[in-house]
């Protein structure tokens, strides 16, 4: 087993020694210096470079080697962790997955490493929730709290990375059960939600893992992470939403295929996030491909953070809710986001739907926060259910019977632009419905063909500024 202190030692010494088996060749560093790279992305907006880190000429720490074991989840699972600590130690490492299937529990990734998994492999994760204890920090649909760990977890870290063409697969057997949402999870929903919005009771007693609440966890969440990189994997199947940047700036998605036809499956779910590129990713959802999200009401007013600088580009979408969802847990503020060149169709969908809108802003009376500078361009579909653009401000879902609202802050939407958008069959083109306190200002429709529309193309309610030159050919 490699080990790096002693390496570094005899380094300091000046002391030559060979490469360690399984490793390329590379300098010791301190913690921080990984190398980084910039990805620069053109955007209606002014969108700084992502920086990334560059694990070309890191060390590599097969996970093997540290007795992982095709038949064994204990074993596996300890290795990764091993694997993980040795390669962070070294200041700068990759957690290599060999070809072949690994059963696993949660993986927790440490700052400076990137868990690679190779062509051929497949990391196959418990269905057991005790296997996701103890309780981490995590969040719910917009508010914080300790629940199971997700799948693959990182907290307040930097450079971290999930590579390789192997696959992420979750196993299903309890979390599916929990789709269900019975009543002793309503109430659970109830209690968080008090405990966050109410009574300011603090995250870290805010546990969401006794009795029966049965919140299922993010596959992957990056929580308070900096310069996270996510490329080519495939990932199957998830108890909640799949791919969850929070807090999280300069984050790279490109080359992801996600299939995951559960209950709240959303693709990839940056919250209160800035900085983040989807690039070149196949979404087969259960639910919103893309969701922009920023938290949800006093969580998110007290964290401050809004979702900013969001670039959605050369995407495809086989099936879902929504291509691009921004809200309805937006209380911290969206701006900056930009969807381009990205097709639906569900032609080779394992399980067949239609997205319902292609872009969707959704918020409430309790949600506060704003939404503005929203772009889309270049978008293509085959058939969808509701239209091109879908604004609507009283969404509330189970939440408007389940509490009341404690305090009424509306959100300021403004500057929403669509242009060059090309659908086969629609329900609608445009709906749009502000508040009368608070309309909708700024939006424009440019260059949008509609071949078919079933409904009323365009409903407008509350809407100040509304530019409309869509083509409708019925």
């Amino acid at each position: 087993m490699p080990s790096s202190l002693s390496r570094r030692a005899l380094l300091r010494a000046g002391v030559a020694m060979p490469v360690l088996a399984g490793c390329q060749a590379f300098l010791p560093r301190s913690a921080g210096t990984l190398p980084r790279s910039d990805v620069r992305v053109d955007a209606p907006f002014a969108m700084p470079a992502i920086a990334v880190p560059d694990f070309s000429g890191a060390p590599r720490f097969d996970i093997a080697t540290y007795g992982a074991a095709h038949d064994d989840q204990a074993a596996t699972g300890s290795a990764l962790a091993r694997a993980i600590a040795a390669a962070h130690a070294a200041g700068g490492g990759v957690v290599v997955v060999p070809a072949g299937t690994w059963p696993t529990g949660p993986i927790h990734l440490k700052s400076h490493v990137a868990l690679h998994v190779e062509d051929g492999a497949t990391l196959l994760f418990s269905p057991d929730p005790r296997d996701y204890l103890p309780a981490v920090s995590t969040s719910w649909e917009g508010l914080e709290c300790m629940n199971y760990s997700p799948l693959v977890y990182a907290y307040d870290c930097e450079n971290v990375a999930i590579t390789g063409r192997g696959t992420l697969r979750a196993r299903l057997d309890v979390w599916k059960q929990w789709y269900a949402r019975p009543q002793a999870h309503m109430d659970a929903l109830v209690a968080l939600y008090n405990m966050a919005c109410r009574d300011g009771v603090p995250v870290e007693r805010r546990d969401m893992t006794a009795g029966q609440a049965n919140l299922r966890p993010h596959f992957i969440q990056f929580n308070r992470c900096r310069h996270v990189l996510v490329e080519d994997i495939h990932i199957v199947d998830s108890p909640f939403w799949v791919l969850h940047p929070y807090l999280c700036r300069d984050v790279v998605i490109r080359r992801v295929d996600i299939a995951a036809h559960g209950h709240n499956n959303d693709g990839v779910d940056p919250e209160m996030s800035r900085n983040v590129l989807i690039d070149q990713c196949t979404f087969d959802q259960g639910d919103d491909a893309v969701s922009v999200k920023s938290g949800r009401d006093r969580d998110a007013w007290r964290l401050d953070a809004p979702s900013r600088n969001i670039v959605m580009r050369r995407c495809r979408i086989k099936n879902g809710h929504q291509l691009m969802a921004i809200g309805s847990e937006l209380s911290g503020g969206v701006e900056n986001v930009f969807v381009d060149d990205c097709h639906v169709d569900h032609a080779d969908s394992p399980a067949p739907g239609t997205i319902n809108n292609l872009l969707y802003v959704k918020t409430n009376e309790r949600r506060g926060g704003f939404v503005r500078n929203i772009h889309m361009t270049n978008v293509s579909a085959t058939r969808i259910k509701g239209g091109v653009l879908a604004v609507e401000t009283d969404v509330l879902y189970q939440w408007k019977t389940l509490v009341p609202t404690l305090e009424r802050r509306l959100t300021p939407i403004e500057g929403l632009f669509v242009a060059g958008v090309r659908v086969e069959d629609a329900g609608f083109v445009c709906l749009v419905k502000g508040e009368a306190e608070l309309p909708v200002r700024d939006v424009r429709l440019r260059d949008v063909a509609v071949r078919t529309v079933r409904g009323t193309p365009v409903v407008t309610e509350h809407v100040q500024g509304f530019d409309n030159r869509a083509d409708v050919r019925a």
